[in-house]
């Protein structure tokens, strides 16, 4: 084996499919994918578990042929956490570092990130990720890092992501039980961020809308920063499970209906009847307006939520890059269509781009969170060439965290 090389996965928990990736990295940081793979997920309700054995028995499954693919055991993973529990606080922190001579080290940012915290979250929820947006030194604002200047007072305003501790416990407890050790649990929309986007869309400004089968995350990026996090207790398989009462048909065939007849444009010309029957059985007929009726209704809830949840972050329609759809829900024809007109924004679907290895293969919308997470691994943690060591590093979705030690602090004491 490769010493120079060490390995990363990414875990993607949904509720309807899990996907995992697997990737080397070099000594010069470059990732390639070694190994994936894709299967039906259960036990999830909502995005998270509803038990603990089915989430285990879906990764264990799955794991198997991407670690064949990738001959590596997977014992550690970055893993994709969802649900509407998710949510995004602005904090503020400010503490006296002594004279103005004195220079600002790392105990002064871990201290003024533990006041910005302390007394902001709830008891019953776990951090996932404290997101500095900027610094201010004696009133002096507009500051991106701090680490070395000269100053007595050092304020913080901060983005912290959170979630209910009970079910990243319960999270961490399934990966666990497919012997997989989730060293980090991200939000989907986050991951999937790492991915599809570049650093310029981030500085100008950008949404990303991960659209999974049971919820649609949204994660909202200005000057390099996460700024937003936020989740609407909705998805692709709302659709399916409308056209199955609405039509009167089982989920199977309403799900074919959605992914072979359904596209997001419904003013241009089809055909005005949708056939379709399996093997052995007597065709069926439909109304294609009874099935556009439907689907746009559920479309359109699920778009009026995520531009709600822009409004309540201030960042409706002022949005430079405008939206990036991902996930499994992002595959529906002209989906891009439709929500440009509902956002009222410049809407593209984001793929993963620019790996090396078997990415061609990944290079999905649906396949974005994992990806997102394998990176994330890849950049904050140092996986060495035996399966199952990790040696933790400065972890941070929001940004480099060079000179934030108090996540590292938090990172070691669960050790």
């Amino acid at each position: 084996m490769d010493e120079n090389k060490r390995f990363v996965t990414g875990l993607d928990v949904g509720t309807e499919h899990v996907r995992a990736v697997i990737a080397t990295v070099n000594k010069d940081g470059a990732v390639a994918i070694v190994g994936f793979n894709e299967g039906a997920s259960a036990g999830m309700r909502k995005g998270m578990p509803a038990n603990l054995t089915g989430p285990a028995s879906s990764i264990d499954q799955m794991l198997g042929e991407a670690e064949r693919m990738g001959g590596y055991e997977v014992r550690n993973a970055y893993v994709s956490i969802g649900g509407s529990q998710i949510l995004s606080t602005r904090t503020e922190g400010m503490i006296a570092v002594g004279t103005v001579e004195h220079e600002i080290n790392l105990d002064d940012l871990a201290r003024v990130e533990t006041i910005a915290v302390s007394g902001r979250i709830p008891a019953n929820r776990d951090v996932l990720d404290v997101v500095p947006l900027e610094y201010a030194l004696d009133g002096q604002g507009g500051i991106k890092d701090p680490l070395g200047m000269s100053g007595a007072r050092l304020e913080m305003r901060a983005n912290v992501v959170s979630a209910l501790s009970p079910n990243c416990e319960n999270l961490r407890k399934a990966t666990l039980a497919a012997d997989v050790k989730a060293d980090r649990l991200i939000p989907s929309a986050v991951a999937a961020a790492k991915a599809v986007l570049t650093d310029r869309q981030k500085e100008n400004g950008v949404a990303v809308v991960d659209m999974g089968a049971a919820t649609t995350s949204v994660a909202v990026y200005e000057e390099g920063d996460l700024q937003y996090v936020g989740v609407v207790p909705a998805g692709s398989n709302n659709i399916t499970n409308d056209l199955a009462i609405v039509l009167a048909i089982d989920p199977e065939m309403a799900e074919e209906i959605k992914t072979r007849f359904v596209t997001g444009d419904f003013d241009s010309e089809k055909s005005p009847v949708i056939k379709i029957g399996k093997e052995g059985k007597t065709e069926r007929a439909f109304d294609r307006k009874e099935v556009d009726a439907v689907v746009q209704a559920r479309l359109s809830e699920i778009f009026d939520e995520i531009r709600k949840k822009l409004k309540a972050a201030r960042y409706d329609q002022r949005l430079p890059e405008g939206i990036v759809l991902t996930g499994g829900g992002a595959k529906m024809r002209d989906i891009d269509l439709f929500a440009k007109k509902c956002l009222e924004a410049a809407v593209k679907i984001g793929v993963p781009r620019g790996l090396g290895g078997v990415s061609e293969s990944i290079e999905k919308p649906e396949f974005a969170v994992a990806v997102g997470l394998a990176m994330l691994a890849a950049e904050q943690g140092e996986v060495r060439s035996e399966p199952g060591k990790k040696m933790p590093k400065l972890p941070k979705i929001g940004k480099d965290m060079m000179g934030k030690a108090g996540f590292l602090k938090k990172i070691f004491a669960r050790f």
